[in-house]
């Protein structure tokens, strides 16, 4: 059984500026997320899963979609506010101007998902060997299995000079994951890296393992998110920020026992699409991936 990539890519790119997912930093006009969806299929998958906004669908097919599914087996789904809530959440939520964090994406698109899946953020490059470990576990599980997994960066790999990032800090043990926990705020004070949180300031070594929203699940793991957004929602239904984070329902599988997730390591260097600064920097490291001939001159055959 092939698996399925599950793409987030309905995020509003307030730190950016505008419409990152879709931004070209390609030879031929290519998005970063082009590269992604390349690596999943030479590593295996069988079909690819974006989760967008309904206000980009038109650019989204012409700059992106439509030259993929020409060459993959690829469908969109939608995440907005009101996706998944019910009329009395929606009425109490009515200030609310975005949808609700990426596990809310991933529950958006659970009626597309009938094989194991990696998950993935649109803005964010991960390498190939990444695709290819994923590729390999998922593709050895039946939908019921509970055997999850998860790849991790080196966090000094995945730092931007530009800002800030959001980075999960991982706890492991024997190969599998014992906790994470979310640190929005991770940015450079000089040469020290510092965390934000808690009301305070904690200096970080660069060396800790941190999850980039690169996950493999069975479908089994949907009944875990469900009972996570449906606690997340009681709670937090009148917020218009706060969010329903893929990491810490990740996490909840573990804490409960009901499942476990495989870590699996990456030393790839990040580069991504956070700050608008960054898009000259994804454009150089892709260039330089073609000329050593890592990615071919034209991605897609037509």
């Amino acid at each position: 059984m092939k698996p399925t990539l599950l793409v987030l890519a309905a995020g509003m790119g307030s730190r950016y500026g505008g419409v990152k997912q879709i931004d070209a930093v390609g030879l031929h006009n290519e998005t970063l997320l082009d590269f992604a969806t390349y690596d999943a299929k030479r590593s295996g998958f069988g079909k690819v899963v974006y989760i967008i906004r309904k206000d980009i669908e038109a650019d989204f097919r012409e700059r992106l979609f439509d030259r993929v599914a020409r060459n993959f087996d690829a469908e969109y789904v939608f995440q907005e506010h009101e996706s998944l809530l019910s009329a009395e959440q929606i009425t109490a939520s009515v200030a609310r101007k975005k949808p609700w964090g990426t596990l809310h994406a991933v529950m958006c698109a659970r009626e597309a998902i009938d094989t194991p899946f990696a998950v993935i953020n649109a803005d964010d490059y991960y390498g190939r060997v990444a695709f290819e470990t994923m590729g390999k576990h998922l593709s050895a599980l039946a939908n019921s299995d509970t055997e999850h997994a998860m790849v991790g960066f080196v966090l000094g790999n995945t730092m931007s000079r530009s800002g800030t990032v959001s980075r999960a800090i991982c706890q492991v043990e024997n190969g599998y994951l014992l906790s994470m926990r979310e640190h929005t705020k991770i940015g450079y004070e000089g040469d020290k890296i510092i965390s934000l949180i808690d009301d305070g300031k904690t200096e970080l070594t660069g060396k800790e393992w941190v999850s980039m929203n690169f996950f493999g699940f069975t479908p089994s793991a949907f009944d875990t998110f469900e009972e996570y957004f449906k606690d997340f929602m009681e709670k937090n239904v009148t917020s218009e920020k706060a969010e329903a984070l893929l990491p810490e329902a990740a996490s909840l599988i573990v804490k409960e026992k009901k499942g476990k997730l495989k870590f699996y390591t990456s030393h790839e260097t990040w580069f991504g699409m956070t700050y608008p600064e960054d898009r000259a920097i994804v454009k150089a490291e892709i260039a330089r991936k073609i000329e050593s001939g890592y990615y071919p001159s034209i991605l897609w055959e037509n």
